[in-house]
């Protein structure tokens, strides 16, 4: 039985899953970490290729099934990889995956808080989208800043619904991170940062100044950089410098 609040759309072609398997560039040493594996299609491919696969189900029905039908060679793990902790899980190379949509910003950028050589990831077309949005574009938004400092991105193919059962309402990517093992772009505190770019995005019409002056309650120097400015026109770059001069002033 589907359980559509659990995002459940079970990827059913198989030109899709070899694609995702040609992207990943598999080797016989790797470990891979899968989320969400259903009916275990992508799995049972996963493991003919690699060292180990680790897969994360959340749904008791579909993991008691998968428990009679996996490889020795895949760990099954019953749990909410949101909920877990990422600690315990074994050592991994590389995840592929057709991600529940509804964890699709929280799962990506707690992911790249472990080490991995690269991800081959489904998610929404929209949400894709917005991972690799060009400045100034309607779909530019805090995702694409975060994911620009943290990973090389790519969309490799457009998904349609029938690729999926049950099919989604909307259309699917196949996407393909690679972390930066330096990122491109400096940044002095990673926490201040995204909760300033997800402050600016969230008045993404207004002027800078206006936001900052509103939310830090105090007269900043002209030194801050591009306060005349709407965050929406701001490269990654200069948002990282605004970032890391406001940051370097508000902690003198």
């Amino acid at each position: 039985m589907v359980k559509t609040k659990l995002g459940q759309h079970f990827l059913i072609d198989d030109a899709v899953i070899q694609k995702e398997l040609f992207i990943a560039q598999l080797t016989e040493k790797d470990i891979v970490l899968e989320i969400g594996p259903g009916k275990g299609v992508l799995t049972t491919a996963l493991a003919k290729k690699v060292k180990q696969v680790i897969a994360v189900e959340l749904d008791p029905v579909l993991y008691q099934y998968l428990v009679t039908i996996l490889p020795d060679n895949v760990l099954l793990i019953h749990n909410d990889i949101m909920k877990m902790n990422w600690e315990k899980l074994p050592a991994f190379t590389k995840v592929v995956a057709n991600l529940p949509y509804q964890i699709s910003s929280p799962f990506t950028f707690k992911l790249f808080e472990t080490d991995f050589e690269k991800a081959v990831l489904i998610y929404q077309k929209e949400f894709a989208e917005r991972m690799i949005a060009p400045v100034g574009s309607k779909d530019y938004s805090r995702l694409t800043v975060g994911i620009s400092y943290k990973a090389s991105c790519c969309i490799h193919e457009i998904i349609p619904p029938k690729s999926f059962s049950p099919p989604p309402d909307v259309h699917s990517a196949i996407v393909e991170l690679i972390p930066y093992k330096t990122p491109p772009f400096m940044v002095v505190d990673e926490t201040f940062f995204y909760e300033l770019t997800n402050l600016l995005f969230s008045h993404r019409r207004k002027q800078i100044q206006t936001i900052l002056k509103k939310h830090f309650s105090q007269k900043l120097p002209e030194s801050i950089p591009f306060t005349s400015s709407r965050v929406e026109t701001l490269t990654p770059e200069e948002i990282a410098l605004l970032s890391n001069q406001l940051y370097s002033y508000l902690h003198e």
